[in-house]
C-alpha cells in the first residue's frame, strides 16, 4: 500500500484504536511520527510509546493509549490539518490555539516539531501538522 500520507495514516490508526478501546496501537516508525508521538505523551494525551522492532522489515512504534477511570478515551478528537496536496504553514503570530487552548496544535518548525504553544514562546512558525483534543 503506498503511503501517501504517513501522518494522516498514524492519526487515523490511534483514532480507531481508540475508538475501539484498545490499549495500545502500532504504527510504523519514521522520526516525525516518533516526534509527534514524544508530544502527545508530553501532553499526556497517550501513556507513552517505545519504538519496536516487529516482524515487518521496518520498526513500528507502540502507542499507549490513555484512558479515564471510567474508560473514557483522553483524546477526543484527532484532526490532520496539513496535508500533502494542501500544506498549511503559520506564522508565529498566527498559530491558532486550539478549543480555545483546551487542546494542542502540533506544528513542524525550523526548531522540530513542538506544540503550537511552544513555537509561539520560541518565536518560530511552522507547517500545521494536527489538532488535538
Amino acid at each position: 500500500m503506498s503511503m501517501s500520507d504517513p501522518i494522516a495514516d498514524m492519526l487515523t490508526r490511534i483514532r480507531n484504536a481508540v475508538e475501539r478501546r484498545h490499549a495500545t496501537v502500532l504504527v510504523p516508525s519514521s522520526n516525525l511520527k516518533l516526534a509527534i508521538a514524544a508530544i502527545l505523551a508530553d501532553e499526556g494525551y497517550i501513556d507513552g510509546f517505545e519504538e519496536i522492532e516487529a516482524d515487518t522489515t521496518r520498526p513500528m512504534i507502540r502507542v499507549r493509549l490513555r484512558y479515564t477511570r471510567e474508560r473514557d478515551p483522553v483524546i477526543t478528537h484527532l484532526e490532520r490539518v496539513s496535508k500533502p496536496g494542501r500544506r498549511v504553514y503559520s506564522k508565529k503570530r498566527d498559530i491558532p490555539p486550539v478549543l480555545s487552548g483546551m487542546g494542542v496544535a502540533i506544528l513542524t518548525t525550523p526548531k522540530g516539531v513542538m506544540t503550537g504553544q511552544r513555537a509561539r514562546r520560541e518565536n518560530v512558525g511552522g507547517e500545521v501538522l494536527c489538532y488535538i483534543w
